[in-house]
């Protein structure tokens, strides 16, 4: 399924002014751009495609309603949404849900449900409570608006790169709309750069269905990069796109990622969270060199002590 050019105009007119257009920088050290979009309103990419979606609703339609799952920053997300036009918010967490980010959800006014298990069982539980309550589902990824909403973020670098000479664009890979919707934004008008996906080797549901085309045998455990952990909802739209449009997807470690977010602290004095700093673990560990790519930093919800935490565990790297 092809998402139009169409679509994600629509999408960047809907959200502009509502959203942050966040910054974009150079470094000559790395030979890297950074997508700073950890300055986004609420702290995450996230927003672009929940905003796109739920302004796009029919009233109706919203005042429904509107029931997510999320490890975070989609609940914030749709949260924010939700009160920006007056409708309810209904948000299923798993239980190991970053505190921060529960807290955050509640603070837009939503209705928290933290579900015993992994994020997959919240999955399947916010889906059954919004069919048996007549409620507006709002998928993560798994939705042609979220997906064009997320698109915005690949508009946003095609202005703020020219001539658009970034070889790759390093894209944290959950449910594939972020990662959809740039490879759309950029095939849709003409760049040609390498896509490549990262994740964590604890949760590499995406990688492997990437690779293998089944996700089977993966194992999930903890990992540092929450955001990014759980299973793809089965025959989800971003499947196929993911595959078609990827160069590469690569795994990073749990110790990769801790010394990305120790490295963001002590060379740039920014607070990324462990989804965000994948795409900084696989620079600074060589994993796939390429010249100047674009790294997308996806969002900053941490909890503060965590991070602290793993910045004085590496404090002695730098």
């Amino acid at each position: 399924m092809m998402i139009s050019s169409e679509s994600i105009q629509a999408a960047a007119t809907r959200i502009k002014g509502k959203i942050n257009a966040t910054p974009l920088s150079f470094d000559p050290v790395l030979n890297v751009y950074i997508k700073w979009e950890n300055q986004q309103k609420t702290g995450a990419f996230k927003i672009r495609g929940a905003l796109n979606k739920i302004l796009a609703l029919a009233p109706w339609e919203q005042e429904r309603g509107l029931v997510a799952v999320s490890a975070g920053n989609h609940g914030l997300g749709v949260a924010y949404a939700a009160k920006l036009v007056g409708a309810k918010a209904t948000v299923f967490i798993p239980e190991k849900t970053a505190k921060n980010k529960e807290d955050a959800i509640l603070n837009y006014g939503a209705t928290v449900h933290k579900i015993a298990g992994d994020y997959r069982q919240a999955e399947i539980e916010a889906q059954n409570y919004a069919v048996k309550r007549g409620a507006t589902w709002v998928s993560p990824y798994n939705d042609a608006q979220v997906i064009a909403g997320q698109a915005t973020l690949g508009l946003e670098l095609i202005d703020q790169i020219k001539p658009f000479d970034a070889e790759a664009c390093f894209v944290p890979v959950s449910g594939g709309a972020l990662i959809s919707g740039i490879g759309l934004a950029f095939k849709l008008n003409g760049i040609k750069t390498r896509i490549i996906g990262l994740q964590s080797k604890n949760s590499a549901y995406f990688y492997s269905l990437y690779h293998y085309g089944t996700m089977k045998n993966i194992v999930e455990s903890k990992s540092v990069a929450d955001g990014l952990t759980g299973g793809v909802e089965k025959n989800s739209l971003t499947i196929p796109l993911v595959r078609s449009m990827l160069d590469d997807f690569i795994l990073v470690d749990e110790d990769e990622i801790e010394q990305a977010v120790a490295y963001v602290w002590y060379h740039y004095q920014v607070i990324i969270e462990g989804s965000a700093a994948v795409p900084f673990a696989a620079v600074l560990n060589n994993k796939l060199p390429v010249k100047k790519p674009v790294l997308i930093i996806t969002g900053c919800n941490i909890q503060v002590d965590y991070h602290k935490q793993i910045c004085e565990r590496w404090k002695d790297s730098f």
